[in-house]
């Protein structure tokens, strides 16, 4: 615990997630990247100790996307978003924030899903250690470079097959109902007519500008 600040208390424990969740299979990535990214939202992504529901997604299509990494060609850096999915591609940003990714579409096929916010459920207080610029628990991680820096997810974890292992993606068995908004992916202008950004509506910890009415 942070000296001299009251503790932020996790929304679930370890065991309750363990029970009442399960590890998302790899058929669940075998298909269009835009599926993966909307279907995404709402499961829990683990790292060692610490969970947090994906609540902001954007999904990057492969050659034809001039904003995704893929659309260079298979390349030492991309290599994994062209294997088999399930896998994680993280990536250095301004040479100092880590993104994390998850492959999506069949072996041979590239595609990715960007991880762009997580609502902070286990392990609150280790993300806090992590993100000391954070002023309340909405500013863990809401955002790529804050979501990997809370979770502790670093370029060690390129390749990770997140079907199994230390950082893995669960669904609850019952999952809250919610609604998914989307817009444009931020920051980009190639295939700014497509609604490549996913969020959950009203959820507190996305990223960036939210959709009217979200």
């Amino acid at each position: 615990m942070l000296k001299n600040k009251v503790p932020w208390p996790d929304q679930m424990g370890v065991a309750r997630l363990l029970r009442e969740s399960r590890v998302l299979p790899r058929r669940f990535y075998v298909r269009d990247t835009e599926t993966v990214a909307r279907e995404l939202l709402g499961k829990i992504l683990v790292h060692q100790g610490t969970a947090g529901r994906i609540v902001e997604t954007e999904a990057y299509l492969g050659l034809g996307d001039l904003a995704a990494h893929a659309s260079h060609g298979l390349t030492q850096r991309t290599r994994v978003i062209f294997g088999p999915p399930g896998h994680a591609y993280v990536y250095l940003i301004y040479g100092m924030y880590q993104c994390l990714n998850l492959v999506a579409e069949p072996d041979g096929t590239p595609g990715c899903v960007l991880l762009r916010a997580v609502e902070p459920l286990i392990g609150i207080e280790i993300m806090r250690r992590r993100r000391r610029a954070a002023r309340r628990p909405e500013d863990l991680a809401s955002g790529p470079g804050k979501l990997t820096q809370a979770l502790g997810i670093t370029l060690s974890d390129y390749g990770a097959d997140v079907t199994r292992g230390v950082l893995t993606v669960r669904a609850l068995k019952c999952e809250p109902p919610f609604e998914v908004a989307a817009t444009a992916r931020m920051g980009f202008t190639d295939q700014a007519d497509r609604p490549l950004r996913y969020i959950v509506r009203g959820n507190r910890f996305v990223s960036g500008a939210r959709v009217r009415g979200a």
